[in-house]
């Protein structure tokens, strides 16, 4: 029982923080969790950057770096509120898209459709989430072209790919919106879980059945990641202040079924990446397939 309340003392710790920042013309005055979670985050990068320094990989070094911009790039708009994490949400729901179409090959219409969603969603889960409703209807719309088109042979295919990435990427990534103000807990607990189920999966190999592979798709994802994201995700839920049941299973199996996911995607195109230009993680589909299931699981159930 003493650890039981050691552990809830811990759980419900203030963690409001005060920020006071006079630098000239600009004034900060903060206070409240997100300042807390700011140092989190600059303490786990500081002491990420000394442990990839001493590593001396190369790879390593290049994924820190990423990850530092990433932090800067995504964490602050989202820091500010709901209007420039709507505008977050748009960039990255474009990005990923042109990824996406690229992976599946949709045709420039079908794309076009997509991109359009990629902006209208996010926007209408910062004015009116009542509209989201509407998402069903949305997906059947997106054979459309298909259907104008008369195209027989693809049309199908087509169909379906436009409204599976309008769920899987647009609807998805406008939840960044409606997960306010929660929204940057989240994407760091996705963060530090997916590290943390690579650490599971390397630390132990060496115990059969955590080798056993979760799906064919991904020999990399296995049974020993599984037990490492649980485990991180429980740990940087608690440090963070805000765990449920649902939020733990959202994080830490939702996490690992979006990198399976994606990983279907390449397997069927028969490339290694989404992409080549994000330094250290191929493409940007690459870095948040997790976060495109945790995200929606995470408002539902979380």
């Amino acid at each position: 029982m003493m650890v039981v309340d050691q552990y809830l003392w811990f759980l419900h710790l203030d963690r409001r923080m005060g920020l006071d920042l006079d630098l000239g013309p600009l004034h900060i005055h903060l206070y409240g969790r997100s300042v807390f979670f700011m140092w989190v985050t600059v303490g786990i990068l500081v002491i990420g950057g000394i442990a990839v320094s001493a590593s001396r990989k190369p790879e390593l070094i290049q994924k820190w770096r990423t990850w530092v911009v990433i932090a800067v790039a995504v964490g602050i708009p989202i820091w500010i509120g709901q209007g420039t994490t709507a505008a977050v949400a748009a960039v990255l729901a474009v990005v990923a898209v042109v990824e996406y179409g690229r992976l599946v090959s949709l045709s420039r219409v079908d794309t076009c459709v997509l991109l359009a969603l990629a902006v209208l969603y996010p926007l209408a889960a910062w004015l009116r989430p009542s509209l989201l409703a509407a998402v069903p209807i949305v997906m059947l719309f997106c054979a459309l072209p298909s259907v104008l088109g008369g195209d027989v042979e693809n049309g199908g295919r087509r169909s379906v790919f436009t409204a599976f990435g309008s769920v899987w990427i647009c609807w998805s990534l406008a939840h960044l919106v409606l997960l306010e103000p929660n929204a940057y807990l989240v994407c760091f607990a996705v963060s530090a879980t997916d590290v943390a189920a690579w650490c599971g999966g390397k630390g132990l190999r060496r115990l059969r059945w955590a080798r056993q592979p979760l799906s064919p798709l991904s020999p990399n994802k296995t049974v020993g990641g599984m037990v490492g994201a649980s485990i991180g995700a429980f740990i940087v839920l608690t440090l963070l202040g805000t765990i449920s049941i649902g939020l733990l299973i959202a994080v830490s199996i939702g996490g690992l079924f979006g990198d399976l996911l994606e990983s279907m995607l390449k397997r069927q195109a028969q490339v290694k990446d989404a992409g080549e230009w994000l330094p250290g993680f191929g493409g940007l589909l690459d870095r948040i397939d997790s976060l495109l299931v945790v995200l929606p699981l995470a408002y539902l159930i979380g």
